[in-house]
């Protein structure tokens, strides 16, 4: 038999979701046929069946959320899953050395209250495994995932001294939030009343009343992850923005002349083709905008990773290509073509969605003249583009049609002072104004 674990769909995810069971128990699999789908804060993806087989068991149910590397099914020969039952019970019911056996149950019983939940005493030490004690760093490993603590290391705050509601007491970002929400010291003690205002916690205000006509349907899975971030990165980052009005005459000309040849390739030359090797190129002139803040130092990035948002039907997603720097204007256009295709069918691997250095993300193709966006954590900036279209321009003091939009740059004003976001726009203003036709 091969058991089937939740995949690790990058370096900072310790968790994901159950969205659907592509399979039922009983049937039959193929190796690498798709077996089901999980939904993590960085992708939504199908799983591939690591071995051929029959589905014997599902340990993690539709919409569960399971730690990285925990069981969730089991594959074997239809035979075994007959023996594969009472083998898991006794297993189960083999009494622990040191311990009691559990009773049996009773043969007719009432559901019984849950039991409350007593917090341990400081005397009580972390449970011991074959090898001796955990120590304490690796009983918060076990407890918590990578970005619950950095947030602890940033706000000083004990883990062990949160209540985690996770599979098997797993302290979640939403533990830990909430933690800093109701106002805790350093060290997990009790914030004194006087603490301001702002650190408390927000009244929570109905958002409809009895009797109110209202549809009320759950957040999906992604639709969470995503305002889990964008809450955590505008208290993060120092948010600031700046727009910029870009004439895109001379890049229309080039792209008319240029896409029957990018089409025969299979290729779309689109605008966002020009504005990411403008972005690349600015970001080489001005690295502090491809940099991210750790502590009180600033971490340079030497390679320009860029990601992509991509608006699908059931959120968002931000794709990343990797190197940037190293790709012409046809290599990035191919480069986005595929990744965009694959995200909508949730077909991207882990490494295609992490390790973004500098996000772009296109409100204008819905029509917006320019938008605000909230940085992508741990990056320092995010470049919107704006609804490109045919304006009145004065041009040589004589009216003339233009195609001209708005680009916005938001940026953290930690470590990116605005004259050094208005060099780097005024640098992809300048590119894509005078772009070099033979660079396409």
């Amino acid at each position: 038999m091969s058991d089937v674990v939740m995949p690790q769909m990058g370096e900072s995810i310790a968790e994901g979701t159950i969205v659907r069971w592509i399979k039922k128990v009983g049937d039959r699999v193929d190796r690498d046929e798709p077996l089901f789908e999980i939904s993590t804060d960085k992708v939504d993806a199908e799983i591939p069946s690591p071995a051929a087989g029959v589905l014997l068991e599902v340990r993690a149910k539709e919409g569960e959320t399971v730690p990285v590397n925990a069981v969730v099914a089991v594959i074997g020969e239809a035979g075994a899953m007959a023996a594969a039952g009472p083998a898991r019970a006794a297993a189960t019911s083999a009494p622990v050395p040191g311990t009691a056996p559990t009773p049996a149950p009773a043969a007719v019983s009432t559901p019984a209250p849950a039991a409350a939940v007593v917090p341990a005493s400081p005397a009580q030490k972390p449970p011991a495994q074959a090898g001796g004690e955990l120590a304490g760093d690796e009983l918060r490993r076990m407890k918590s995932s990578p970005l619950v603590r950095k947030i602890a290391e940033e706000h000083d705050v004990d883990i062990a001294a949160i209540v985690g509601s996770g599979l098997g007491g797993r302290v979640t970002k939403q533990d830990i939030l909430a933690h800093l929400e109701k106002g805790s010291a350093p060290g997990g003690a009790t914030a004194p009343a006087r603490q301001s205002e702002a650190a408390q916690p927000s009244p929570h205000v109905p958002a409809f009343k009895p009797g109110d006509v209202v549809q009320v349907v759950p957040m999906s899975v992604m639709r969470k992850k995503i305002a889990e971030h964008m809450v955590f990165s505008k208290r993060t980052s120092a948010h600031v923005h700046s727009v910029f009005e870009v004439d895109y005459t001379r890049i229309t000309k080039i792209r008319d002349e240029k896409k029957a040849d990018y089409q025969r390739q299979g290729v779309k030359l689109t605008f966002m083709s020009f504005l990411m090797k403008a972005a690349v190129d600015a970001l080489k002139a001005v690295p502090v905008v491809n940099s991210s803040v750790d502590g009180d130092a600033v971490v340079y990035k030497k390679e320009i990773n860029l990601g992509i948002a991509v608006a699908l039907d059931w959120g968002l997603i931000v794709p990343v290509i990797k190197r940037a720097e190293e790709k012409n204007v046809l290599g990035l256009s191919r480069a986005i073509q595929d990744l965009a295709s694959r995200a909508r069918s949730k077909q991207l691997k882990p490494d295609e969605v992490q390790g973004g250095t500098f996000t772009i993300t296109n409100p204008g193709v819905f029509g917006a003249l320019f938008g605000m966006p909230i940085i992508s954590q741990p990056q320092v900036a995010i470049m919107g583009v704006g609804h490109i279209e045919k304006r009145v321009a004065v041009v040589d003091d004589m009216i003339a049609i233009r195609t001209k939009g708005y680009l916005s740059l938001g940026y953290d004003h930690r470590i990116i002072d605005g004259a050094v976001a208005d060099e780097y726009m005024s640098h992809v203003k300048k590119t894509l104004e005078n772009f070099d036709s033979s660079a396409v």
